[in-house]
């Protein structure tokens, strides 16, 4: 994903709402003025690589994740271990960068596969 796609992203994720493409720009903060028509175009890439759903609304469509920010990120980690060539390595060396926190909770989730936050843990 790249980075104006993850802005907009980050913007579907924050409303928790379906939005429009101008709903988007307005939203979007940064050093430049970007035009609707480049919010269109990210949405409409995100939209073809499955990051996002729209329904017609009108003449317009509303935009809406496809899946949490959370699940998102889960499936970027996967599609790297998919695609590394040495698992375990990955793996590794991930393992050497999380903190503290992230170990323990890393550790009840293998132990006893419940996590934390979740319905029924």
């Amino acid at each position: 994903m790249g980075e104006l796609e993850l802005k907009v992203m980050n913007v579907l994720w924050a409303a928790g709402e379906p939005l429009r493409v101008r709903d988007v720009l307005e939203r979007l903060t940064g050093d430049r003025r970007l035009a609707y028509t480049t919010v269109m175009t990210v949405l409409d890439h995100l939209h073809t690589k499955g990051w996002v759903s729209r329904t017609r609304d009108g003449r317009a469509y509303n935009y809406v994740p496809e899946e949490s920010r959370e699940e998102a990120g889960a499936r970027l980690l996967r599609d790297v271990l998919d695609s590394s060539g040495d698992t375990e390595s990955v793996l590794l060396h991930f393992a050497r960068s999380v903190s503290d926190h992230e170990s323990e909770l890393l550790r009840r989730v293998l132990d006893d596969g419940s996590i934390p936050g979740e319905a029924g843990s």
